[in-house]
């Protein structure tokens, strides 16, 4: 089975990251999966509008823990730019893409959302920051997404405590735009990624680009200090005790170190 699956619907893509079983925990080969199929339709003239989901009752519940630690400072910078380039090319896009978000968006599956241009959600759906549990700071670009559409102290808030937002809690911060019964999330998705397509193509591809550049530092800036950051902290003994804290399904024992 794919571990993403491409739906054209007319004039819009639907791109479903499919691994139900792990709650679309994103591994190695779904990153490259989904970074491809962003650079796929980027290109694509026939697709006017995007619509991001995932299989089953998640979104993505992050990165796949399981699957972390074993890279040395090199290994874990090349995962980071792989990740980078995925973001870099979902926020890229020149055309609008909406995320339809039931059940967890953690860690990275939250910065997937956060770099679509709209959010529809359902009411119990669930936004965290879970880094600062397994001894790691914010990646996928989630600390700039955050500080822009939420403001500095509630985003650190949030990141510091990696407490989770119900769908209705991020509608009130402004973090999702619409918010819809669970069993409507994707069709109110769909429309309105519908409504985007039969619109000025061109000229919502400007005003993306004139988003992009009212903020200081550049996303990819900011990016740039996330990897020497992120892969630093992957070498960490705060790390490798919340890696195992996690396995072990027990509270981590950090040191600072």
């Amino acid at each position: 089975m794919s571990s993403i699956d491409i739906e054209q619907r007319g004039a819009v893509a639907l791109v479903t990251m499919n691994n139900p079983a792990g709650r679309n925990a994103l591994d190695f080969d779904m990153r490259r999966a989904l970074l491809e199929a962003f650079r796929r339709l980027a290109e694509d003239e026939a697709v006017r509008a995007v619509v991001l989901t995932g299989a089953g009752n998640a979104f993505c519940a992050g990165a796949d823990v399981g699957k972390m630690g074993g890279r040395d400072l090199a290994g874990s910078r090349q995962r980071m730019k792989t990740m980078h380039a995925m973001v870099r090319a979902l926020h890229g896009l020149d055309k609008p893409v909406v995320a339809a978000v039931r059940g967890p968006a953690v860690g990275i599956g939250f910065s997937l959302a956060m770099a679509c241009d709209v959010v529809v959600a359902a009411p119990d759906a669930n936004f965290s920051q879970v880094f600062s549990k397994v001894g790691l700071a914010p990646d996928g670009g989630a600390i700039w997404f955050l500080a822009r559409q939420m403001g500095f102290s509630r985003a650190r808030e949030l990141v510091y405590s990696a407490r989770k937002l119900t769908g209705q809690e991020a509608h009130a911060l402004g973090l999702v735009q619409r918010l819809v019964p669970a069993e409507r999330v994707l069709d109110e998705a769909l429309v309105q990624a519908e409504e985007y397509a039969q619109g000025p193509g061109l000229a919502l591809a400007m005003a993306k680009q004139l988003f992009a550049a009212s903020v200081a530092p550049s996303l990819e800036q900011f990016l740039e200090m996330e990897l020497l950051v992120g892969p630093q902290l992957s070498q960490t003994a705060d790390h490798a005790e919340g890696r195992a804290a996690f396995a072990e399904k027990r509270k981590p024992r950090f040191t600072g170190r």
